[in-house]
């Protein structure tokens, strides 16, 4: 009898991903409670993410050969330090897959590509009421920055800021 393979696979994705990429943005919002808000298709993923001139990459970690997470992900450059660095978007493990260092498999995959390429930070946003990802990310010494607040503007708000002519 052949034993179960269990091993970690982390894997560039592909554009034959983005079906599964998306379905799971899909289920990090529904988890989030943010489902609302996720405006993009799977179109635009391909658009965006596996163009001439990506926006976004992705890993994508299997078990088994089956889907157990991502790690999306793009690249940042920090002015104060001078140097480049990451910042990770979207970080999902499926709920069948977690206790399995998933989310922290990826989270070093994704920081040793950016190191390779002269990088020394990585960054990334928590929802404000996740405390299970606020505690996973400290356990794994990526703290909260206490001296900044991230700000946004979007839809109809960010086209007419973009808009206004200049004087």
């Amino acid at each position: 009898m052949r034993q179960e393979d269990t091993r970690t696979v982390i894997r560039p994705g592909r554009i034959d991903d983005v079906e599964t990429i998306h379905a799971a943005l899909l289920r990090l919002g529904t988890h989030i409670g943010a489902h609302q808000e996720i405006t993009s298709t799977p179109d635009d993923l391909r658009r965006y993410g596996f163009g001439a001139s990506p926006a976004f990459s992705t890993l994508i970690a299997e078990i088994g050969g089956e889907f157990a997470g991502l790690c999306l992900h793009f690249p940042i450059f920090s002015t104060w330090m001078g140097r480049p660095g990451v910042y990770v978007q979207d970080l999902y493990v499926e709920d069948r897959f977690r206790g399995r260092r998933i989310g922290e498999k990826l989270l070093r995959r994704v920081a040793r590509e950016c190191r390779a390429t002269g990088g020394v930070y990585l960054r990334l946003s928590v929802d404000t009421d996740n405390e299970t990802a606020k505690a996973f990310y400290e356990r794994l010494g990526i703290g909260w920055s206490s001296y900044e607040q991230v700000q946004k503007i979007v839809g109809d708000a960010f086209f007419a800021f973009a808009d206004t002519p200049e004087e």
